[in-house]
This record gives C-alpha cells, structure tokens and sequence, in this order.
C-alpha cells in the first residue's frame, strides 16, 4: 500500500505550503509518486529526472512474444547502461544475434535455454530459470529459446545509447546478402535457400526445445572457457538486520567481466543505508514491493523519487542516496554497474572508522553517538 489511497486525492500541500491542485491531473501517477507530488522538506533544487517506468515505454509485438526497452533516449542521465524486458511464449526464439555490447541477463519468470559460440569456435549451452542470470562478451553471437512455460527476462547492456532494435541477426544478414555469395560459402544451392527470410525475424515462434542433453553440440575447440551462466538466487545472501543482499561480479561470476550487480532484499520499514558509489553509475530495476529513493547531489541539491514493480531508478556516481521499503512487503530491486567489481561506500562505515571526535565536531552531536556506530558495513539495516 502507498501512503495514499484512492478514496483521498492527494494534493501537493503540507503544513501551510503549496495549496489544492483542481485542474486537469493524472490522480493514478499522483497516487504512485507521493514523494514528487509532495516532496519531502529535505528536497531542494533541481535535479534531473532518475526514474522511468517500463510501463510509459513502446511494446514491440512480435508473433513469439513483446520486448520494450529503457535507453537513454527514455531516460536521459542514464548513459552508461540500458535495460530491456522481453518475454517469449513456450518454445519462441530471440533469434540469433550479436551486438556491440556486453549482455547481462535475469530470468524474471520461466526459463529459457541459451547458446552462444565464441571467437575459438567454444561453444556453450545451458537452461536458465528463475533468478538465473547470464552474461555475453560484445560480439559473442547467441540466443535465447523459451522452455515449455515461457520466459520473461531482464537484459542489461553496457551503452546508455544501446537499442534492442539495432542489432545485428543472422537473417538480416543473410537477406542483405547475395543469394550467389551465401551458395558460395556454405555450398548451399538455390533450391535450399528458397523459402529463406527476406528480413529480419528478431523474435519468432517455435518449437519447445528438446532435454538438453540431447540439443548439445560437440565443438572440436570445446567448450567456452568460462561458463556464461550464474545462479544468482541460489547464492547465499548476505542478511542484515534490515533485509539481504546477493552480490554478483568477477569475483565469483568470472564471465562477467564489464557489469556487476546486487540484488537487495529490504524488508517492510527497512532501508537501503546511505551511501554512495565512488567509480560508476548505478542503474536499478525494481521487481517486487514500494520504495522511495532519497538522491544528494551536492551544493545543497536533493530529490526524491517513488518506486514498485517495473520502474527504473538510475544514480550518477558519487551522488549519496538511499533506499527506503515504505510498503508492507518486501522491496527487492537490482542495483546494476558498468564494472567487473562491485564498490560502494557506506556512510557509517566511513565515520566509524574515523576519529569520532572530528564526526562529532562536524554533526554537532556527542561522541558517544558517533563511537556506538558500527564499523562494518550494513548494506540494509531496519
């Protein structure tokens, strides 16, 4: 539940400020985004926007499912990643493809099976489920096929710029390719590539994959040196007072060597402790519950942004924020980053490792406070 309900219609006022807004107004997004309608006494100035709902963005339908992305042309401060949400029905393809950026996927929903060979000729083959991520080098071609209950998954690139509709597929390829050339490189004769296609399929019906052990290749270079697979859901989280995290980069995913990622568990009341992050952006994907996000900018500057299920948070780096579950389950989001580490610097953690008397001095608060605060990181705390 929000702090609202539809029986009341919020209105942007509070302890004698602002005033009734009677106009034309969308009252649903009012009621989702208290925070921006009414803006707590901390926020000030202006900040450029940091949300964007997957549901405001254009739904590409294809015949074997939809995919709908958030670039940079949707939310412009976010420019050093981009996310997409596709789903595919029961035995549909993403065809296959490459591009020029890295791939991290998370399966949402369902399960799918993905293949990929790379610049050796190493294959790799694996199903992936629920909670299951993958991550594919830049121009490593692949695809991903649904298993029998359909798959809905989020991709994540490494480019703010990327667009889903840009990349590069082997039908698209072959139909911009003479019929004389593609017979001379693979000994195909005019008979056999009749019924090819004359554009790009993208995504695509077909058939439920058979065991897999039975769609297995062979490679005579073997398989790829590193698995692109990780179970991110069944890694053991770290738990705190306020919740868990799982975090995932090169230290135990070895493939994935430009995103890192955690996934944040905060429980109802809980909060995503201040911090900040000295090297990279952050880029969110919220998946369960209702949140808000409190953003310092420095020089005096701060915003307050709303989220649930299938919005899209992004935090320049360096910029202190926070997290807070103000529902009554839990807020589970992903927290994304264009490097192979995973880094974050806590506010506690910062002045508990100091000499707590400079704390004290700068906050105007006894030194007893400042020593009772605990020296190891809390990414959540209650």
């Amino acid at each position: 539940m929000t702090r609202s309900t539809r029986s009341e219609i919020p209105q942007p006022q509070r302890d004698g400020k602002g005033g009734t807004d009677t106009g034309p107004r969308n009252i649903d997004l009012d009621l989702q985004n208290p925070d921006m309608l009414t803006p707590p006494e901390t926020d000030h100035g202006t900040i450029p926007n940091m949300k964007f709902s997957f549901a405001m963005t254009h739904t590409r339908m294809e015949e074997g499912g939809w995919t709908r992305e958030i670039t940079q042309r949707e939310l412009p401060i976010a420019t050093t990643l981009a996310g997409v949400d596709m789903k595919l029905n029961p035995g549909a393809y993403r065809e296959l493809h490459w591009h020029k950026e890295a791939e991290w996927g998370y399966v949402l929903e369902g399960g799918c099976r993905i293949g990929a060979v790379d610049q050796e000729g190493r294959n790799f083959l694996e199903d992936v489920e629920k909670g299951d991520l993958w991550f594919f080098p830049k121009g490593v071609p692949h695809y991903i096929q649904a298993l029998e209950e359909g798959v809905e998954f989020l991709l994540v690139f490494d480019d703010g710029g990327f667009s889903e509709n840009s990349t590069f597929m082997i039908s698209d390829f072959f139909a911009h390719t003479p019929k004389s050339v593609l017979a001379k490189n693979f000994g195909w004769t005019p008979e056999q590539m009749a019924n090819m296609p004359e554009k790009e399929k993208y995504i695509f019906q077909g058939q439920v994959p058979p065991p897999l052990d039975s769609d297995r290749v062979v490679s005579p270079t073997g398989d790829v040196p590193r698995t692109f697979k990780h179970r991110m859901l069944a890694q053991q989280p770290q738990r705190f007072s306020g919740g868990s995290v799982r975090v995932v980069d090169s230290t135990n995913f070895k493939a994935a060597t430009t995103i890192a990622a955690a996934l944040v568990e905060v429980d109802p009341g809980g909060l995503r402790e201040l911090h900040w992050h000295p090297t990279d952006d952050e880029w969110q994907y919220y998946i369960s519950g209702f949140g808000r996000m409190g953003v310092f900018a420095s020089s005096g500057l701060a915003r307050t942004f709303d989220f649930r299920a299938g919005d899209v948070g992004y935090v320049p780096f360096a910029y202190g924020h926070y997290v807070e579950n103000l529902g009554d389950e839990p807020l589970i989001f992903l927290e994304m980053f264009r490097n192979p580490r995973f880094e974050d610097i806590s506010a506690t953690q910062w002045m508990a490792n100091l000499p707590p008397q400079v704390s004290a001095d700068t906050l105007n608060m006894p030194r007893s406070m400042i020593e009772a605060l605990p020296q190891d990181k809390r990414p959540v705390v209650a």
